[in-house]
């Protein structure tokens, strides 16, 4: 289970532990953003911090309607107990958790200051991962 608390300005945060591919880490406060089909954002002082490994580019429309292109680099995370690989998508703003990460567990979020941020894995899918 992974926990985390609505702030002040009414988002969902969660801290993660991300690992670049020499061991490197990095303990991050992210943002969970459902309208993000991605897996995470990151800053490019986090990505440089890991070493993380470039993959390629890719192209995404904002919520504004704006088309922007961007680099993906690949890091693991610690996400309810395992690691996982996830691709990084390079953004110099809050990071970012999308819905990539989130797929297959129960997202809970209690919306006021304070509330609690709850993700589960999803009890068939537990034995899965």
């Amino acid at each position: 289970m992974i926990r985390g608390s609505v702030n002040a300005d009414y988002e969902a945060i969660i801290s993660l532990v991300v690992r670049g591919p020499f061991g490197r880490t990095e303990q991050i406060n992210a943002v969970i953003d459902t309208g993000f089909t991605g897996f995470l954002t990151l800053s490019a002082s986090i990505v440089s911090a890991l070493q993380l490994q470039w993959r390629g580019q890719a192209e995404a429309i904002l919520g504004d309607g704006s088309t922007h292109q961007f680099d993906v680099y690949s890091a693991t995370v610690d996400w309810d107990g395992h690691e996982r690989p996830v691709e990084v998508d390079l953004a110099n703003a809050t990071p970012l958790v999308g819905m990539g990460l989130i797929a297959g567990f129960d997202l809970r979020i209690e919306a006021v200051i304070g509330g609690i941020v709850l993700i589960e894995a999803r009890p068939s899918d537990e034995h899965s991962r």
